[in-house]
């Protein structure tokens, strides 16, 4: 058989000028350093290749000189196709500049795509990317005037808009895997991620292109475990063994077991944040986490979310996920973003975005840079700055529920907390809610037609999205509305009864959440609206394990709605509620008893399959018509029809 270990410079010598290269990672996770590096060094002794077409999808890179950074040099590329490139500031400063043809397109799409060019189809259809910038109507993901090639186009399908998104033929693919035999199965057990190395081999090899892969070791022929080859020999031309230092699972952590998933880190010595403005951001945020939901957190900011998570002791009830495939654990940051600690499963990144915009997201929590009257967002470009969308776009489009975290204003922003109240000490030279954002990542006005849930939460307030812009909902403890708010907006927001933000987020010690969202007292999970006379049931974390458990809450149910002295009309949260099995139909009798007795009209919801069909099968049988929602806004749309 042949041997298809080779030496950088050869695997590096098969490219050839004008050739579409198509490079793996996702920050430093999966980053094929090595060959990059061999690549730079290459065109700077001999002019060679030249004017090539870069494909990533997350940008693979450290924000300064590793990673894709390291082929910013005149004439080396032509055209730069990538989803995210904040992290590749020195290759985005050629687009800014418009010295590179450059495109920036969903990271979830890219992702995607790469299997539908293996299969050798002429591109892809999504949802994701329809009024942001994406759109041809807009820029077409086209970041200067000399992105004039139509990536994207606007079709029409069954009366529905959707984007279509061109297959991008690859000569050349680099993928990285941890070990490899001398025929080129390429296994993963030591990388953080698996990412898209499959996808992206099957791309380039249906493309009639080349794919070099990276590892870190080699091991003898036929010792291999079918099962953990990620990407087998047939596709991959020429394997590379790293240099030293070349091959890190992070661009911060040389190895941690943990990450790979070898052996169970302890999460409890995690380092809690320091208190901070950043702090209080992430804690309002980390107040909308859905018990037993699955969750994103985007980069920066939202990484706060996971470590109050782990403080708080709720990490054990929601997922966490990151959309480079990490399901459960503690998500990390930094250079570390990607990895997670102790994860339940790591899958591929297509298939993660898959989920996503399936609607699989019950929260998202992403950061926001601008925003505007519409409840625009704009995370992407910033005149001579230019971030990318990254997996936001997905991300934000196709999330149930939506958090945007950021400060209220930037650039020397300075906050104090005294008696758990809230002071402006300086403020931040720079507003972030103005007038019309620069460009559309995110469109408020299509997300309030979609009748989407979004919060846009800073540290002295919180704006939520109505169908006539955003709303304030909230301000801290301390803070002046006409001072402290409306004083730095380049808009007046809709203003009419804001509440006072839950002052335990604003002091140096833990805020008690697990007692808010999981230990709640049952009779302060009831309330009652007189005005739609309608009362509103949260069971939501609650678990009833015993016949004592069951016969408190019975009685605790029924004195509410005797009290109320008239029929009502019910909406139920039924997320993350638990019942033994011994006591299903117990359960189930009390809840008829319950709908005969006091109940108008009756909706419940829960994101659980399985809790819906099981629960509607114990109410029909017991004639009661089940009415069992996906979501809260089904729920109450049923029940306003009723009335």
């Amino acid at each position: 058989m042949v041997d298809k270990v080779v030496s950088v410079a050869d695997a590096i010598a098969v490219i050839e000028d004008g050739d579409t290269v198509c490079v793996s990672g996702f920050v430093g996770i999966g980053t094929p350093e090595t060959l990059i590096k061999g690549l730079a060094e290459r065109h700077a002794e001999t002019n060679h290749p030249s004017d090539i077409s870069l494909l990533f999808a997350a940008a693979p890179g450290d924000g300064k000189d590793r990673g894709l950074n390291r082929l910013a040099a005149p004439g080396l590329v032509k055209r730069a196709i990538g989803g995210h490139w904040s992290l590749v500031p020195k290759l985005g400063k050629l687009a800014v500049e418009n010295k590179i043809q450059a495109y920036n397109l969903p990271l979830g799409c890219i992702s995607q795509l790469y299997r539908d060019i293996a299969a050798q189809k002429p591109g892809m259809f999504s949802k994701v990317g329809l009024n942001t910038f994406v759109d041809p109507r807009q820029q077409g993901g086209a970041i200067n005037n000399s992105s004039n090639e139509k990536l994207v186009e606007l079709k029409e399908l069954d009366g529905h808009e959707w984007l279509f998104y061109r297959s991008i033929p690859i000569d050349v693919a680099f993928v990285r895997g941890t070990t490899a035999d001398k025929v080129g199965n390429i296994t993963m057990e030591r990388e953080a991620l698996t990412l898209d190395m499959l996808a992206i081999a099957q791309a380039a090899k249906n493309s009639g292109g080349l794919v070099i892969a990276q590892v870190e070791r080699l091991a003898a022929e036929g010792s291999m475990n079918p099962r953990e080859v990620v990407v087998p020999g047939n596709l991959v031309d020429c394997v590379v063994v790293a240099a030293p230092g070349e091959h890190l699972q992070t661009y911060d952590t040389p190895y941690e077991h943990a990450f790979s998933g070898r052996l169970k880190g302890i999460a409890d010595e995690q380092t809690p944040m320091r208190f901070s403005d950043r702090k209080i951001i992430a804690r309002r945020a980390a107040m909308e986490l859905p018990i037993n939901g699955v969750v994103n957190l985007g980069i920066g900011m939202p990484e706060g979310v996971g470590s109050v998570a782990n403080e708080e002791e709720i990490i054990d009830h929601i997922t966490l996920t990151t959309e480079a495939g990490v399901l459960g654990g503690v998500p990390q940051s930094g250079l570390d973003f990607g990895a997670a600690i102790n994860a339940n499963s790591i899958i591929q990144t297509n298939q993660m975005f898959d989920f996503y915009d399936g609607g699989g997201l019950d929260l998202a929590v992403l950061g926001m840079a601008e925003v505007d009257r519409h409840g625009n967002v704009n995370v992407s470009r910033f005149k001579d700055r230019f971030a990318g969308a990254g997996g936001f776009i997905n991300i934000s489009q196709n999330a149930r529920k939506l958090v945007f975290v950021g400060t209220f204003t930037a650039r020397g922003l300075r906050v104090e907390c005294k008696n758990k109240q809230l002071q402006i000490v300086q403020e931040g030279s720079m507003g972030k809610f103005i007038d019309q954002v620069e460009q559309i990542t995110f469109n408020g006005k299509y997300a309030a037609e979609m009748g989407q849930q979004v919060l846009y939460v800073t540290e002295r307030c919180v704006f939520r999205l109505t169908p006539n812009g955003l709303e304030l909902a909230e301000v801290a403890p301390g803070v002046d509305i006409e001072r402290d708010i409306l004083a730095h907006m380049d808009f007046k927001p809709i203003i009419n009864d804001p509440k006072i933000m839950d002052a335990s987020m604003f002091q140096d010690k833990r805020m008690k959440l697990k007692k808010q969202l999981i230990n709640v007292r049952m009779k302060d999970r009831l309330t009652y609206d007189a005005a739609t006379n309608t009362a509103y049931i949260n069971l939501s974390g609650l678990a009833i394990e015993t016949r004592g458990q069951m016969e408190k809450h019975s009685k605790t149910m029924h004195k509410f709605f005797k009290e109320l002295g008239r029929k009502v009309n019910v909406i139920s949260n039924f997320d993350g509620r638990t019942v033994a099995p011994k006591l299903r139909t117990v359960h189930a009798d009390f809840l008829a008893d319950l709908e005969k007795k006091y109940y108008l009209s009756a909706a419940r919801y829960t994101t659980s399959a399985f809790l819906r069909q099981k629960l509607g099968q114990d109410l029909n049988n017991r004639e009661i018509s089940p009415h069992i929602f996906e979501t809260a806004q089904e729920a109450a749309a049923y029940i306003k029809a009723q009335q």
